[in-house]
């Protein structure tokens, strides 16, 4: 569903892609879902969103009645196609206005919440038109569930006014962002390094310790090692990690960063990389 979401921005909304992606999140063979109406919109009960115990149920939301929610989401379907060439309307809040009206809609009976995520990114990737993209702020929204239900909710309870939603959803996208460019730095100066070392001639166990330090979430951050865990992680005897760490100084794939003796530590060496 995210791939056809990102990938075929070309292709229209329609009431039938809106039922495939629904079909996709639930396979037909899984029993466990004999109460959902799989590639159907939901039935006349009163869809709510609900926490808390039997006794003390907190109501956060319900969405409008099945009367009249197929001319609903045709009208929703209708303006996404038609807000997309729309001059007036910034594309990075046609995304957020499309998120909120249609996990407002709650058209299903379950997977609205990923099915509005994938219209969220189908939206940001007709925004940007680009043939590969390096960000899904489903990932994001995701992470920050409980943000995004109290938003979600403070606006749904709300008046007519919107902003607080635009704010909180621009501000998500930028933490997406930012973290999809640290990931790609962090890609680049990986490969940049070897590039750089392609040609040194590493023995198999530089080569391993080598992509345990450069196997880390922040390029920022990347881990230093010592002689000990050298031998520990390479499964090799103190004299011969000693012997592959002062090669791998006189190759500048590495650099100390403290005192001699056992507390030595080294890192990555990383100039004109990052």
């Amino acid at each position: 569903m995210i791939v056809d979401a990102i990938y075929n921005t070309d292709e229209q909304l329609t009431l039938e892609r809106l039922l495939q992606w629904h079909r996709w999140l639930f396979p037909a063979d899984d029993r466990r879902l004999h109460q959902i109406r799989v590639g159907q919109l939901r039935g006349d009960e009163p869809m709510q969103v609900i926490s808390g115990a039997r006794d003390r149920l907190i109501v956060h939301f319900e969405a409008p009645p099945r009367e009249g929610l197929g001319q609903a989401l045709a009208t929703f379907i209708d303006w996404f196609r038609t807000s997309l060439d729309d001059p007036c309307l910034d594309p990075l809040l046609r995304a957020a206005i499309c998120h909120l009206w249609f996990v407002t809609l709650h058209p299903f009976d379950d997977g609205n919440g990923r099915i509005t995520r994938a219209l969220t990114d189908l939206a940001l990737s007709q925004a940007d038109n680009q043939s590969i993209s390096l960000y899904a702020m489903s990932v994001v929204i995701f992470e920050q569930q409980a943000d995004y239900y109290r938003a979600l909710e403070q606006t749904q309870r709300g008046g007519l006014d919107i902003t607080p939603w635009l704010v909180w959803f621009l501000d998500t996208l930028n933490v997406t962002l930012e973290q999809a460019q640290q990931s790609c730095t962090h890609t680049l100066a990986r490969n940049r390094f070897w590039l750089r070392h392609a040609s040194d001639q590493l023995c198999p166990e530089q080569v391993m310790i080598l992509h345990h330090m450069l196997d880390t979430d922040d390029v920022h951050s990347l881990q230093s090692i010592s002689a000990g865990q050298y031998q520990a992680i390479a499964q090799v005897s103190k004299a011969t990690a000693t012997r592959h760490l002062s090669d791998l100084l006189e190759k500048n794939c590495l650099e100390k960063i403290s005192a001699g003796g056992r507390s030595t530590r080294y890192r990555l060496l990383l100039t004109n990389i990052l």
